[in-house]
């Protein structure tokens, strides 16, 4: 653990995974938005991430109402256990807590009275993460659940992931233990910060607020589907190309548990759009408790940024992104190669972080130097924007999944009409929601996933036709004042906040 700055007290307590202030742009811009429109609170954030090394410095300043900013590696090598007597076997009533968390888990329901005697029995002393590693009774806990339901035939593989998936779970409670005492706590995501969220509103009793810019259950099965690092030891004959391998489900189901127990003790749970609000309520999200708020930009100091534009269409194509699979980087370049074969003079920027997966950002690199575009492409890393746009023409995203994404409206307040895959809410933010939105026209064009042919023609017709960019680039600038606006945001975000602290203890 790290603390970069200390406090035992602040109104609201923001729970940070793998986001702000050690990554730049996406879900990080919105949380520097929102701390720099909320000066009158006083933050304590707490940050999880991977390991140490995924990390670079801080991409953001702490505004001096951040009081209180702890660090913590959810996967870091733990340091070596204290010696102690080996124990046969651990508190009984901890044992039969755990497998009854375990059981409401796997059958798809909350285990909040479970997870709340384990907080008690945690801060008596009666438990802590070696319960889980050096017991007997741990040891019979895994062999049976293997015997029971593991399709795997690799037992030690079924006992490494079962160790490393209830490691983080104990060190969120240790964070539970000394975590400043807030007002509120507001969460960016499920996954580990809601689950952290979850434990602290069970112990303290203050409200709960989610926000999830991305379904995060959704954006983890993604990872999963394509991680290399998970086990499948069927054999050929074994394998059933529509069956998920066993311990990739099973690290699916993980995630889907934690989830259901941050929506379970969350009073508010807020989506960017209708959409996402749908899927929380499909992923377990009591109905009443959620709504939606969209995304909004500082529009006094971007829309000034399109009078700083060349009357001259800039034959640049931009995306903004970190430079992540999520993102389909490889399918924008191959888009590109179309694109330069037709318009020659064309540049093409990639303006985003490499640091979070450097073997991908290397192999884009390649891609692109493959393909003969060396001189085409440029791949720029992290960027202002306000210097950025008035140089663009054009703004892709050829993501595979996005929620709200904040680089379309910024564009669009700068006068760049975009190219998106058909993703989140891209359709509605190029397209419009309703019927008085779509009046106003496409602010650009909705291609597939994964097209480069489609991407490519969609980028050549707006950017080969002055006057469907005009139309495009006025759609997107009267969409954006109308629709997402931070002040909008604002509104919101003070209604829901103000109405949580009516119900703390006071200032």
């Amino acid at each position: 653990m790290k603390i970069l700055r200390q406090s035992t007290q602040a109104d609201i307590g923001l729970l940070l995974e793998g986001t702000y202030p050690y990554v730049s742009g996406g879900v990080s811009s919105w949380v520097a938005q929102m701390l720099r429109g909320f000066p009158q609170y006083r933050f304590a954030l707490c940050f999880l991430g991977s390991r140490e090394q995924d990390y670079a410095d801080l991409r953001y300043d702490l505004p001096d109402h951040v009081v209180h900013c702890e660090v913590h590696y959810l996967h870091q090598h733990p340091a070596p256990s204290r010696a102690r007597r080996h124990r046969q076997h651990g508190d009984a009533e901890v044992v039969r807590c755990l497998r009854h968390m375990h059981a409401s888990f796997r059958q798809g329901e909350p285990a909040s009275a479970m997870l709340k005697r384990l907080l008690e029995l945690q801060a008596q002393g009666r438990h802590d993460q070696r319960d889980l590693t050096e017991t007997e009774d741990a040891w019979h806990f895994i062999t049976e659940n293997y015997r029971q339901y593991c399709s795997d035939p690799s037992f030690v593989d079924y006992f490494w992931t079962v160790r490393i998936m209830h490691q983080p779970l104990w060190q969120l409670m240790e964070i539970v233990k000394n975590f400043p005492q807030v007002r509120l706590l507001h969460t960016i995501s499920t996954g580990y910060a809601g689950f952290l969220g979850a434990l602290l509103k069970q112990q303290r009793a203050c409200p709960l607020l989610l926000s999830e810019h991305g379904i995060y259950t959704k954006e983890r099965k993604i990872d999963l589907f394509q991680a290399q690092w998970i086990k499948d030891n069927r054999g050929v004959l074994e394998k059933d190309s529509t069956d998920v391998a066993y311990f990739r489900q099973m690290w699916i189901s993980f995630f889907e548990a934690l989830g259901r127990e941050c929506y379970a003790q969350a009073d508010h749970i807020v989506a960017l759009y209708e959409a996402n609000r749908l899927r929380q309520i499909q992923d377990g999200a009591p109905a009443h408790k959620t709504r939606h708020i969209a995304n909004g930009i500082d529009l006094q100091r971007l829309a000034p940024l399109a009078q700083l534009r060349t009357a001259e269409i800039p034959r640049v194509i931009c995306l903004i992104g970190r430079v992540v699979p999520i993102k389909d980087i490889k399918t924008f370049i191959r888009a590109m190669r179309s694109v330069a074969n037709q318009m020659p003079t064309v540049q093409v920027w990639i303006a985003g972080p490499e640091e979070e997966d450097p073997g991908y950002a290397r192999e884009c690199r390649q891609l692109a130097q493959g393909l003969g575009l060396g001189d085409t492409v440029r791949f720029l890393g992290f960027q202002r924007i306000d210097v950025l746009l008035p140089q663009v023409g054009l703004l892709v995203l050829s993501s595979i999944s996005e929620a709200l994404p904040l680089v379309l409206l910024e564009g669009f307040a700068a006068g760049v009409p975009a190219i998106a895959t058909d993703v989140g809410s891209c359709r509605q933010l190029i397209e419009g929601l309703d019927r008085e939105d779509r009046q106003i026209g496409r602010a650009g064009r909705v291609v597939g996933i994964a097209d480069p042919a489609s991407l490519a023609q969609a980028c050549l017709e707006l950017l080969a036709d002055p006057v469907a960019w005009a139309q495009a680039q006025k759609a997107g600038q009267q969409r954006v004042a109308r629709y997402y606006t931070q002040d909008l945001m604002f509104k919101a975000y003070r209604e829901l906040y103000e109405q949580a602290l009516e119900r703390a203890w006071p200032a």
